[in-house]
């Protein structure tokens, strides 16, 4: 398999980043992770603004992202709905994975409904859910 250019992790919890982390170098799937701690953030780094503010033009795209639903600042639904209203060339084919530790079947329900929103994902990622992602969205 082709390598992804970039995995970007939104998530505020840093032991399931750290954990992804390694599952995702373990897999050998990309050179380049980012890891952002809330929307807001991730937004940032998709826009080229903030701290993650570049002097070129150019989009960082990542073609998968992880984004978890509760957290501080900009929350994982705040996040698809603004991900959504951003420029093509700012998306680019990102596939997004909700990771969510949430067990509530509504949260399920609502991410299937949401343009943005490739795939659900329980927490914690393992090598079986990311091989399933890889093969359904990357094979």
């Amino acid at each position: 398999m082709k390598k992804i250019n970039t995995v970007l992790l939104i998530d505020d919890d840093k032991a399931t980043n750290f954990i992804t982390r390694m599952l995702i170098k373990k897999a050998d799937i990309t050179d380049h992770i980012e890891i952002t701690l809330n929307g807001q953030e991730a937004l940032d780094y998709l826009t080229n603004s903030g701290k993650y503010e570049k002097p070129d033009s150019s989009y960082p795209q990542p073609m998968l992202i992880f984004l978890d639903i509760n957290m501080p600042v900009m929350d994982g639904w705040e996040f698809a709905d603004a991900f959504s209203k951003l420029q093509p060339d700012q998306k680019g084919g990102a596939k997004i994975i909700m990771l969510t530790s949430s067990l509530n079947p509504d949260d399920k329900e609502r991410a299937s409904k949401l343009p943005a929103i490739a795939g659900f994902q329980s927490k914690i990622l393992t090598m079986e859910g990311l091989t399933s992602i890889l093969d359904q969205y990357f094979s």
